[in-house]
């Protein structure tokens, strides 16, 4: 079974920036990979994906701030996070599919592989 594992998350004034990472136990370039977040009371909400040829969509609330990327050699997603804002702040998912899809795959039921998440905290 293919292991994420996040890591990069912590704590950071509004405005600034932090760069997440999700690191693979297998190869995974032929994988649509996705960052998704939490915040506490709130549904597990869409932020970004990259499908494996490498082009990106985003979710509305993040665009122009957030940017997905990934490096197959090492197998490792990465999201940077610019200009952050107190409601960024939220458990932060790496996820991984590897079925046809249709569309953006921007639902959690899109993906099979999950990691452990990474929490980041944004204050003002």
């Amino acid at each position: 079974q293919v292991q994420l594992v996040e890591s990069g998350g912590g704590l950071v004034q509004a405005g600034g920036s932090l760069r997440l990472s999700c690191a693979a136990s297998g190869r995974i370039f032929t994988y649509y990979m996705g960052w998704f977040r939490q915040a506490p009371g709130k549904e597990r909400e869409f932020v970004a994906t990259i499908k494996s040829g490498g082009s990106t969509s985003y979710a509305d609330s993040v665009k122009g701030r957030f940017t997905i990327s990934r490096d197959n050699a090492k197998s490792t997603v990465y999201l940077q996070m610019n200009s952050l804002k107190p409601e960024d702040t939220a458990v932060y998912y790496c996820a991984a599919g590897f079925r046809g899809r249709f569309g953006v795959p921007v639902s959690p039921h899109d993906y099979d592989y999950w990691g452990q998440g990474t929490q980041v905290t944004v204050s003002s």
